[in-house]
């Protein structure tokens, strides 16, 4: 047996004992998958580089709209105030009784700069899997989607009482014909 064939056969056992271990724990059950017992550390390392990496990859082709524009931001406190805050919080609300059961736990978005608009426009619209966060795009177009990604751009520098007036104002603005 030559040297590439050992080198292949070990990789192959190697392989297929990794593959037989984690069906063993996995099929044991004994992970919690409980939302109230933490990940361990390597758990929550690998679910957090994939997560990242994911959206990285996934985001990187989204062309950015112009956000800067009032009119879009006031929408987008609007729908943020009625599907976000439950979860992430807002300038002067500091917590949920949904958001203390969650985890992982949502960013409190009030406090998070969004540095990349398409990241933020991607999570929105696809959600994350195991995390509780929807994906909006099954029930919000683009435009809408846009809209609160132009808000959330906005979030960590409004106050309490901008937000309230934002957030509730748009919702009277767009009920009226």
């Amino acid at each position: 047996m030559g040297v590439a064939t050992s080198v292949g056969l070990g990789i192959a056992m190697t392989l297929g004992a990794s593959a037989i271990g984690a069906a063993v724990f996995i099929g044991s059950g004994v992970y919690n998958i409980g939302a109230d017992d933490h990940h361990t550390k390597l758990v929550l390392a690998i679910i957090e580089t994939l997560r990242e990496r994911s959206i990285g990859v996934r985001a990187a082709a989204i062309a950015v709209p112009r956000l800067e524009d009032p009119a879009n931001i006031a929408a987008g406190a609007a729908h943020y105030s009625t599907l976000c805050v439950g979860c992430h919080l807002a300038p002067g609300v500091t917590k949920s009784e949904l958001r203390s059961g969650l985890y992982p736990h949502p960013p409190n978005l009030a406090q998070e700069d969004i540095q990349d608009p398409r990241r933020a426009f991607w999570a929105v619209k696809h959600g994350i899997k195991m995390s509780a966060m929807p994906a909006w795009g099954k029930s919000l177009d683009d435009a809408t989607i846009w809209d609160i990604v132009a808000f959330l751009r906005q979030m960590p520098t409004v106050s309490p009482e901008t937000y309230q007036q934002l957030s509730h104002g748009s919702a009277r603005n767009s009920a009226s014909p």
